[in-house]
């Protein structure tokens, strides 16, 4: 019998709205994985980092029991991110999704907590293999909203199962037979929910797994993805392995330990696309001599001495006076413009022990109201689960009233679910 391999590729890019990626992710001989820190949380870059170094250490041949190796890892995984958690309370809140494909050489074992995804495109034929833990994919369960509905709802976001290390949630574990030609996507929310399957299953189906990992990336900030984007592609085959194949790790994983600081030194340690180490410039030694510049001094600028120091002109307190009258004036305008805009947001939280639409912004300045109650309901707050009563005591932004009775609605589903 012929020995299937993997041959993978992986990228991961921070998209075009967001700062940080909060995603990480990693392709080996023998493992999948996605990580996508929950947006909104306390360093998600830190959990999603935190799982998938923990997760990498499948990548070996698995032995009999590789579901519960999966299983056992994601554990782990939990467990780790519980510690830190508990050794910097600041970070309390943070978690991440987590998407695990181990290969045995026959078969596919995954693992799977939260809305990144894992796709397996067999004979021109998309199928996705994982369920979302969302709240609007229990809308669309319940035929409540359309798959297409779900792409542009308001709290699309929002997820139900998360690795936090607190509430130790079990992940959904299955089996997928492989095949000779199939291929594996793993991806980050930033990538499905903006391209549908038609065009996941083009661009999953086209070229090399590299090139179609670079142009699912591609495509989905085209669509106009507004998150991070990753995507980990393999491709079954019964080739010789390529000894130029390494591992892969990419996003917050690769990222994060440069900006870090390492015990011992000034450092950092940086591995991108097939593990490239990006090397630490060598510092400068501290026998140089005094004489020895690595950059000659220059001499004054021109511009510079333009705008040397003069000696004051006449009247100094009356300028002073008047560049404070236009500043305090300036702050007015600026203070009454804030103002006004805040009266045109929106939030959903708690007003007396009810749930309640709140107009302004949801923030403190002490002594100066931000917020006040606009419109109250009738959905009590001891009557949702603890994680829904939890966000909504926090806070739920909207983008305006009608969005804001939306999410009101939505909690009364939840209120008379749970009743």
């Amino acid at each position: 019998m012929t020995e299937l391999r993997l041959q993978y590729a992986a990228i991961s890019d921070v998209g075009r709205v967001r700062r940080d990626n909060q995603d990480s992710g990693y392709a080996g001989p023998w493992l999948l994985t996605v990580c996508d820190g929950v947006g909104g949380a306390a360093r998600g870059d830190l959990a999603s980092s935190t799982a998938v170094q923990q997760l990498r250490r499948l990548d070996t041949q698995p032995s009999d029991d590789v579901l519960g190796q999966v299983a056992g890892a994601i554990h782990r995984a939990d467990d780790r991110i519980g510690e830190l958690v508990d050794e910097d309370p600041s970070i309390s809140g943070t978690s991440t999704t987590a998407t695990v494909a181990l290969f045995d050489g026959t078969k596919f074992a995954f693992g799977h907590l939260g809305d990144s995804r894992a796709y397996l495109l067999r004979d021109g034929e998309l199928r996705q293999l994982t369920h979302d833990h969302t709240f609007v994919q229990s809308l669309i369960d319940e035929g409540r909203i359309s798959e297409e509905q779900s792409r542009t709802h308001p709290h699309r976001n929002l997820i139900l199962k998360a690795l936090d290390g607190v509430r130790h949630e079990e992940p959904d574990l299955f089996e997928v037979p492989a095949r000779l030609g199939d291929r594996v996507l793993v991806c980050s929310d930033g990538a499905s929910g903006f391209l549908d399957d038609l065009r996941i299953a083009d661009i999953l189906g086209t070229g090399t797994p590299d090139y179609a990992a670079v142009e699912l990336v591609r495509a989905s900030l085209e669509a106009g993805s507004t998150d991070n984007v990753t995507c980990v592609v393999a491709e079954v085959v019964d080739t010789e392995p390529d000894p130029s194949l390494q591992p892969l790790l990419v996003g917050a994983a690769a990222e994060l330990p440069r900006r870090m600081p390492l015990s011992g030194g000034v450092g950092g340690l940086f591995r991108g696309h097939r593990s490239g180490d990006t090397g630490e410039m060598e510092p400068i030694p501290d026998d140089i001599p005094a004489d020895v510049h690595a950059i000659p001094a220059d001499p004054i600028d021109p511009e510079t001495a333009r705008y040397a120091p003069r000696p004051p002109g006449r009247h100094p307190r009356l300028k002073r006076v008047m560049v404070l009258a236009l500043l305090g004036g300036l702050a007015w305008v600026a203070l009454a413009a804030a103002w006004t805009w805040s009266q045109q947001q929106f939030y959903v939280g708690v007003h007396d022990g009810q749930v309640a639409i709140f107009r302004g912004v949801n923030a403190e300045i002490p002594g100066i109201p931000l917020s006040h109650p606009y419109e109250t309901t009738d959905v009590a707050v001891d009557n949702l689960s603890e994680i829904y009563a939890e966000q909504v005591t926090e806070g739920i932004e909207a983008t305006d009233l009608d969005d804001a009775r939306a999410t009101v609605d939505n909690y009364a589903a939840l209120q008379e679910t749970t009743q």
